[in-house]
Order: C-alpha cells, then sequence, then structure tokens
C-alpha cells in the first residue's frame, strides 16, 4: 500500500518539529548514498537563535535515526531530552564549539568517507579540478589532526577557530566537515565536497598531467555557482525528500 506525505514545510525552521524531520531525513540520506561510517559520524541541526542542537543518539546506524530517537543537546554538551546508551563526547565538542563561535550556522555535518579524508591527507588540500570544487575556492579551511576532539577548550575552540566564517573544513587525515544556516545549505555543501574528493582521488590517479583554471575564473565560477541557487540547497532537498517519502519514510516517525 502507498502512502501519501505532505511535503516538509523548508521555510519554518524554527519550528522543533520540522527541524527533527529534516534532520532524521539527512540521516537516511546519506545512509542510503553510503556515505555513513558505521555509528562513528555525525549531522546536527539547531532551531535558530537557541542555545540546543538535536543529535543521533550515540551508538545507532543513519539507517535508523527517526524524528523521535534524536536527542537536545545544549551546547556544553548536556543531553536535555532523549535517551542514549553512551556519551557521544567527541560529537559534542565538534558540533557545540561550531555552535557556539558560529551564531550563522544552524546545521553541521561530519563525514569519514574514503575519498574525504584521502583529501584531507593530501598536503595539497583540495584543487580546483572540477566545477564542484569549485565552490571551495578559496573558502575551505583545515584542522591539524589531534586525535579524538575529547576537550571542549582546547580541541573543540581550535577546530572552531580553524573553520573560522567557511563552510567547509578538512579534518586532516579525519574527514570532512559542512556547515550551514540550513540542513539543506549544509548537505549541499557536503554533497559538492565529496563529489570533488571523489573526482580529485581519480583525476590525480591517472598519473597524467592535470589542467587547473585560472584563478580569475575560478573566482568567477564561485560567483556564478552561487548565483544559480539563489535558495541554495532548496531545490535539490526537496527532490531527495520525494524520494525519501516514496521509498522509506519511516524518518518521520
Amino acid at each position: 500500500m502507498k502512502h501519501s506525505f505532505s511535503p516538509l514545510p523548508i521555510q519554518q525552521n524554527n519550528d522543533e518539529k520540522v527541524v527533527r524531520m529534516h534532520l532524521a531525513a539527512a540521516y537516511r540520506i546519506l545512509a542510503h548514498q553510503k556515505m555513513d561510517d558505521l555509528t562513528y559520524t555525525h549531522l546536527s541541526a539547531r532551531i535558530p537563535g537557541s542555545d540546543t542542537y538535536f543529535i543521533y543518539p550515540f551508538g545507532m546506524l543513519f539507517e535508523e535515526v527517526t524524528s523521535s530517537n534524536l536527542l537536545k543537546v545544549s551546547l556544553k554538551g548536556e543531553v536535555l531530552e532523549g535517551e542514549e546508551s553512551q556519551y557521544n563526547q567527541t560529537g559534542y565538542v565538534i558540533h557545540g564549539s561550531i555552535y557556539k563561535k558560529r551564531s550563522d550556522v544552524n546545521a553541521i555535518f561530519h563525514l569519514h568517507t574514503v575519498a574525504g579524508i584521502a583529501v584531507s591527507a593530501m598536503d595539497c588540500g583540495l584543487l580546483p579540478l572540477s566545477q564542484f570544487a569549485f565552490h571551495f575556492y578559496n573558502r575551505v579551511s583545515y584542522h591539524a589532526y589531534d586525535s579524538l576532539a575529547l576537550e571542549n577548550q582546547r580541541q573543540g575552540e581550535k577546530l572552531a577557530q580553524d573553520l573560522g566564517q567557511m563552510k567547509a573544513l578538512f579534518l586532516r587525515n579525519h574527514g570532512t566537515l559542512t556547515c550551514g544556516s540550513t540542513i539543506q545549505e549544509a548537505y549541499l555543501y557536503m554533497h559538492f565536497l565529496e563529489q570533488s574528493c571523489r573526482v580529485q582521488c581519480a583525476a590525480l590517479s591517472g598519473n597524467q598531467k592535470i589542467t587547473l583554471p585560472t584563478h580569475e575564473v575560478c573566482e568567477e565560477a564561485v560567483q556564478d555557482l552561487r548565483d544559480f541557487e539563489p535558495d541554495f540547497g532548496i531545490r535539490d532537498w526537496t527532490a531527495l525528500l520525494r524520494r525519501l517519502d516514496r521509498t522509506d519514510p519511516s524518518y518521520r516517525e
């Protein structure tokens, strides 16, 4: 039997129920795209202007996340609502530290994909090899590896400092992180960053001379790409939600 669902509101991002459902959808979409890593990476979202955010319970798979089993956590890492089997220290340090420093950020995605980790370990960093990568030309930061992020004051603050005002960060030898004012913005940046890394790994493995556009062309491309998406991420995100509602709407529970 097919079910019909009303589309999730996009603009009402100050509604806790709506934020929860969009975040649960993000977990499911990334699981479908095989960009999760067992129970070791995490996505979060907060209601704009608040001092709390939502994140999944440590120990769950992305495909198990629903709107109702998300945790509500304070910026200090206190679990205010929901239940977890193990305290997610690294998750709370990373997400809480960034939210404290960036009032414009309402969603954070942190992943450990093979391509993302590979590029994070390259001394050259992300190269402007593809149209995907032009989104990040002179607009990506790097954070040196510092073991597990277990300390708010030292490691968390340094990570947030290294991110600066950027929307994307490579955690050297570790993975990638994107953020946005909305969940769909953080998602689309992560999609483009992952595609950039896959292209770079493929191109550099070909043992051929690489062609790079000029600085002027790259800067023009950044502006053109953003102007092409005035409501950054909404078109693709609503399309992904339609597919999710057709295939597995249980994220809404």
